[in-house]
């Protein structure tokens, strides 16, 4: 059971972790792309820029003044870019929200879902947890079975055959030798 969880979490993640950036649908500086969103419904800028100059900002507005929050360390590979999250975004009330995004640099901005490759190595390692622990469980259980079979077997013997040691005597041998 707990094999079958950690291939279904491990699968899970896996695909939440390509599709995590829509790279279909960027945007460049001074853009504004306009967002739908959900109470509970987090999702993450993400940025594209060439290197070392000050960092990018965005600014974000909608219904309600949402406070974009700092996604921590992440990264979003393709075949020949990297992605680093820039914001996640939590609205309070649902409503379009307009967001523009800037930098001196010439970057490019996607919306995705939070979770690249970092969150993804955390979520796999709880997916190759899981198997482990059911195989360790697994032998654990069979290892002590086999004990207590075996010393159930010596016991029943035992008694079968009187206290000789747990051996049973040998049939038509009496005390005389038996010629």
């Amino acid at each position: 059971m707990l094999t079958v969880l950690g291939a279904a979490i491990g699968a899970y993640r896996f695909k939440d972790a390509i599709d995590a950036v829509n790279t279909d649908h960027q945007f460049g500086n001074g853009d504004t792309v306009t967002l739908r969103l959900e109470p509970g419904s987090e999702k993450t800028i993400w940025v594209k820029y060439p290197g070392p100059s000050p960092g990018p900002k965005c600014d974000i507005t909608g219904p309600e003044a949402p406070g974009p929050t700092d996604p921590g360390i992440d990264v979003f590979l393709t075949q020949d870019e990297t992605w680093m999250p820039l914001y996640t975004v939590d609205v309070p009330r649902a409503g379009d929200y307009k967001v523009t995004c800037s930098s001196q640099a010439i970057s490019r901005y996607a919306i995705g879902d939070p979770g690249g490759l970092v969150a993804l190595a955390g979520w796999l390692m709880l997916a190759v947890f899981l198997p482990t622990l059911g195989i360790g469980i697994g032998a654990v259980t069979i290892l002590v079975t086999a004990i207590r079979r075996r010393r159930h077997r010596k016991r029943l013997l035992a008694e079968r055959y009187g206290s000789g040691g747990g051996y049973p005597a040998h049939p038509g041998l009496g005390s005389g030798g038996g010629r």
